[in-house]
């Protein structure tokens, strides 16, 4: 680094010359991504580990090592994301803080260079692991994590409720031989999992009658899509509104008659109808964190034309869309942690300090998260909040510097 100055002899007109500015700017941003890449991939190989570990208490007959080793491989972009913003905050310190180890930042800041052109040096490669971030969120996770499932999920049929899949309650109605509908009570209509292409997992079906007693209860194996037809099929004009059909596989109806005497008939299919298309129920059947976020948009829209909302899918919907804004704000606090003099508090100190705020950071806003689906106030705030503190503290610290 000394040779790098060596070609200006005055350290006050260093700042004056594009060139030297340029290999200033090269210089720093490659320190810092080096940094960021050795940081994010060594807290992911600890975070893989430490699941290869705990797997290992599952393993059985049924649950294998291979097993075991798929499912971390298809939860590892999951562990990659997670890991990103810490990452991302430990080597900008690590990065920023071997350069003021050997007083190059100092030059720098004699030599004229501000400091918010060194902080701006530093986010541009963390620029590029926002991007990353963003990549996995959209276009691996909702693929990555369905395997995971697939391989490693517990089995739920022994609880009584489960907020697995999508439940929904559906008015039924009869048409008399006059034409008119009457009411004929409703369907508690449960689907385990259901994906773009139109088959379905298991389905569970109730029938209450108008006064609350319970009719038939239905079970089927999974089903297939087999079409749409319209609503109103006597109306001349194409008609937005669309019955979507499933034949259903291997059902098994219980009918309950009076008297609490029952019956059980098993046949091999039968069809479900429901309002809204495939791709509306696979978006219904899946969980937040499995979503892209065009998928969690799209989600969002659907709900808001139902007239319902789901505060997870909204929580996780503003999580992944201001994610970059998180990656940036910790690189900002980053990097008011090493400007200073090294003799008041050393590097490893600092370090130490960047990854327990970085691990705050991370426990804050799943907090936030909480309290967001515990009292229903604003996800887009509650997500907001400890970015902007976040971003103000970082600012703060860093104009003391100067």
């Amino acid at each position: 680094m000394r040779s790098l100055f060596a070609k200006s002899p005055a350290t006050d007109q260093l700042a004056q010359k594009p060139t030297n500015l340029k290999v200033l700017s090269r210089y720093v941003k490659r320190n810092a991504l080096l940094a960021i890449i050795t940081a994010v991939l060594g807290l992911w190989a600890l975070q893989l580990v430490f699941s290869y570990l705990s797997e290992l208490d599952s393993l059985d007959e049924s649950y294998t090592m291979s097993e075991a080793i798929k499912y971390i491989f298809y939860r590892s972009p999951y562990f990659l994301e997670q890991f990103i913003p810490t990452g991302a905050l430990l080597g900008a310190v690590v990065g920023l803080g071997l350069l003021a180890n050997k007083s190059e930042l100092v030059v720098m800041r004699a030599a004229g260079v501000s400091v918010y052109r060194i902080v701006g040096w530093v986010l541009q490669p963390a620029l590029l692991f926002v991007l990353l971030a963003l990549a996995i969120n959209q276009f691996v996770l909702p693929h990555s994590n369905q395997l995971a499932k697939e391989i490693n999920e517990e089995d739920s049929s022994s609880l009584v409720t489960s907020v697995r899949g999508y439940w929904t309650l559906q008015p039924r109605f009869e048409r008399s031989e006059g034409g008119d509908t009457k009411p004929d009570g409703s369907d508690i209509l449960y689907i385990d999992y259901a994906d773009v292409e139109g088959n379905i997992g298991e389905v569970k079906r109730w029938h209450l009658d108008n006064d609350g007693n319970l009719q038939t209860a239905v079970h089927a194996e999974g089903g297939q899509y087999i079409g749409r037809e319209p609503i109103d099929a006597n109306n001349s004009k194409p008609s937005e509104q669309y019955r979507y059909e499933w034949q259903l596989n291997n059902m098994t109806k219980l009918t309950i008659n009076q008297g609490f005497d029952s019956s059980q008939a098993i046949s091999p299919s039968d069809t479900l109808s429901l309002p809204f298309a495939p791709e509306s129920v696979y978006l219904l059947t899946r969980k937040a964190e499995d979503l892209s976020l065009t998928q969690l948009y799209e989600h969002r829209q659907f709900m808001r034309q139902q007239g319902q909302r789901s505060l997870s899918h909204e929580l996780a919907f503003w999580q992944k869309l201001l994610s970059p804004l998180s990656i940036l704000s910790l690189v900002i606090v980053a990097c008011s942690f090493v400007f200073g003099s090294l003799r008041t508090h050393s590097l490893g100190l600092r370090i130490v300090v960047a990854l327990l705020f970085g691990l705050l950071f991370s426990y804050v806003q799943d907090l936030v998260g909480f309290v967001s689906l515990a009292t229903g106030f604003s996800p887009l705030f509650m997500v907001l909040l400890p970015i902007v503190v976040s971003a103000v503290l970082g600012g703060y610290l860093l104009k003391r510097q100067m």
